[in-house]
């Protein structure tokens, strides 16, 4: 069985990620920070339908989360992750204090190789991987107000070109899935939700299960020769 881990798994958009690789027969840690909760009731709704999973809480950006992947991976190698991680702090550029630009650059980058660098080796090994990327539409189009987001989300295509030219002789993809307007609580309350859904060719928003089933073809073997790609889901937006 297929080890995969879901960072950022208790969001919205992670639980449905993790009930599609528990579907595709992996063994799925829902990873939390604060969250946990959250992350517990997905991995509650996957065993009740038969899969298997387990919660994890860590922050991925303290130093001892190294430590801790480490020895996950000890037990088996985590050969599929996911990093859903995302957060904004929107302001006009000539008013973005230096932490408003680090925070956001290290909560939604700097995350990415905390969680898979410890991993990468014993996923080496084994010479069968797969590493994915929630992007955002603003990495597309940019956004006013979002130069540190757009930024962050943007350094994952050339991350995974990258990562496809280091690893990709060895078995391992390392693909971007780019969403723009899906719907979860916090997009649905949002004072130009409508505005935005007519803004998007497809006149509606795109749906958790709909980015879940893209990110579950790219972690399975039929996209094998799928590496170093965006791919957005976004209703025709970009």
């Amino acid at each position: 069985m297929k080890r995969a881990l879901v960072v950022g798994g208790s969001s919205p958009i992670g639980q449905a990620v993790s009930s599609e690789l528990a579907a595709m027969g992996m063994h799925v840690f829902v990873h939390a920070n604060k969250n946990l909760d959250q992350a517990q009731t997905c991995v509650n709704n996957i065993t009740a339908n038969g899969g298997s999973a387990e919660a994890l809480q860590l922050d991925i950006l303290a130093p001892e989360a190294a430590n801790q992947l480490e020895a996950l991976a000890t037990e088996g190698p985590i050969q599929v992750v996911v990093h859903c991680v995302g957060g904004q702090i929107d302001k006009p550029f000539a008013a973005m204090a230096f932490d408003d630009w680090k925070n956001v650059i290290d909560l939604n980058l700097t995350s990415f190789y905390s969680a898979v660098r410890p991993l990468i080796m014993p996923m080496l090994r084994s010479r069968w991987g797969r590493i994915i990327a929630l992007s955002s539409l603003t990495a597309v189009r940019g956004n006013r107000g979002q130069t540190n987001y757009a930024a962050a989300k943007g350094g994952f295509l050339p991350l995974m070109k990258s990562l496809t030219q280091e690893y990709g002789s060895r078995g391992i993809t390392a693909n971007v899935v780019a969403p723009g307007l899906i719907d979860t609580a916090e997009t649905t309350n949002l004072s130009n939700y409508d505005e935005l859904v007519k803004m998007t060719p497809a006149r509606r928003a795109g749906t958790v299960a709909e980015v879940a089933a893209l990110v579950g073809y790219l972690a399975s073997d039929k996209a094998g020769f799928i590496s170093g790609q965006q791919i957005s889901i976004d209703g025709g937006c970009s």
